[in-house]
């Protein structure tokens, strides 16, 4: 795809929807989503498991498995290299464990928000995590021993190497879809998210 208004490489949002009911609630501006971010031809997405270790993917693009796909929103541009991308989303990534997962305050959209705000200095549009943002609201209203809460950190795990990450991938969305495509955890790296210079783009519907 090539870029618009400009040069630089497209940063893409992709929406998915989680379930049948968007094809009613999303013209109401609600709607279960999952939004994975495109650049330089793959796509990432943060995803839930139960072990300390970075809980980001990435798949090829329009095609994350578990998903229906739903549409794509033009967010900018980057001037970053395939490398650079790819270094600042694997240090994202640290702050972006699978057992950190969090289905109202930390889940897929929240990871994509980020990236936007980040390269493109622009935020992911407010419907794709609404429905979290108003369950965050009635969850502080909830008595503690019924809100909804992280995944567990009590367990203590081994250490795990990069070598490590393809196999715990399976329990994000399972191994049939494992085998359907070609989807990889992506190991966190350290790189300091402040030096790098973007020009922000504003954000638009692809057609």
């Amino acid at each position: 795809m090539e870029a618009q208004n400009g040069g630089g490489t497209p940063v893409i949002l992709n929406v998915y929807d989680l379930t049948p009911i968007n094809n009613y609630l999303y013209w109401f501006g609600l709607g279960v989503f999952h939004s994975g971010i495109e650049v330089h031809g793959l796509e990432y997405g943060f995803g839930a498991h139960d072990l300390p270790v970075s809980g980001v993917f990435e798949v090829e693009p329009k095609s994350c498995p578990g998903y229906v796909y739903r549409r794509s929103i033009w967010m900018g541009t980057t001037a970053m290299s395939r490398a650079e991308f790819r270094s600042f989303v694997q240090t994202l990534a640290g702050e972006y464990s699978g057992n950190t997962y969090h289905l109202i305050s930390k889940n897929c959209n929240h990871f994509t928000d980020d990236v936007c705000k980040n390269i493109t200095k622009k935020s992911a549009p407010g419907w794709v995590n609404r429905l979290a943002r108003v369950g965050s609201f009635f969850n502080r209203l909830l008595p503690k021993s019924v809100q909804v809460s992280t995944v567990s950190h009590g367990a203590t795990y081994p250490a795990f190497s990069d070598d490590d990450m393809d196999s715990i991938s399976s329990s994000i969305i399972g191994d049939s879809d494992v085998d359907e495509l070609d989807q990889h955890l992506l190991p966190a790296a350290v790189v300091d998210l402040h030096t790098i210079d973007v020009s922000p783009k504003l954000s638009k519907d692809l057609p």
